[in-house]
């Protein structure tokens, strides 16, 4: 890395890409399945990690003034942030990878230019947020949002592995087009008996 920058950015777009291993050969049924002792799908943590880097890079995007505050009743902002976090019957594993996407680039593009020192404002009515910070750098938002990927990724390689076997390693292979000559990985199985 020449500098931080082009570090934080890179440290970025690693993590964001996690999550396009983790969905490899999956069906819009496994997504939205949650097999292990969890609530959360894979599908269900694509939309939150979509929902989770708008929602700082709008901050980002707007410091170091506070984005508008939303004036939705409290009940449809409970809702949205419950849906979030599950893959509705209605959506595809496809359209939900297109919209993280999407954000991926837009969070790609404002580490690429947005004043590292600037302030951003830290929200005020979300209990798991300091109460005794005002604002975060731009900086230390990145670093959040790249943590928050992180943490998450780990969440999905557990459920996938808990679905089907398959592990970080075989899937970054299988969606880079790598093949392994002679060793057919679990996952591999269950769908050639399938």
């Amino acid at each position: 890395m020449a500098d931080e920058r082009s570090a934080l950015r890179e440290y970025l777009a690693f993590h964001q890409s996690s999550y396009f291993a983790v969905c490899y050969g999956l069906t819009d049924e496994q997504a939205r399945s949650s097999p292990s002792a969890s609530a959360l799908s894979i599908g269900g943590l694509v939309k939150h990690v979509t929902r989770m880097q708008r929602s700082w890079m709008t901050r980002v995007a707007t410091a170091p003034v506070a984005p508008s505050e939303d004036t939705r009743p409290p009940d449809t902002v409970a809702r949205e942030f419950a849906d979030q976090h599950a893959m509705r019957p209605d959506e595809t594993l496809a359209a939900l990878l297109g919209a993280f996407a999407e954000q991926n680039a837009r969070s790609l593009r404002l580490v690429e230019t947005a004043d590292l020192d600037a302030p951003v404002p830290v929200p005020r009515d979300v209990p798991y947020f300091p109460q005794d910070h005002d604002a975060w750098s731009v900086r230390w938002v990145i670093l959040h949002v790249i943590n928050e990927l992180a943490r998450h990724a780990g969440h999905a390689d557990i459920i996938r592995e808990t679905l089907d076997g398959a592990t970080m390693y075989e899937l970054i292979a299988g969606l880079e087009g790598w093949a392994i000559d002679g060793w057919v990985t679990p996952w591999q199985k269950a769908r050639q008996k399938g």
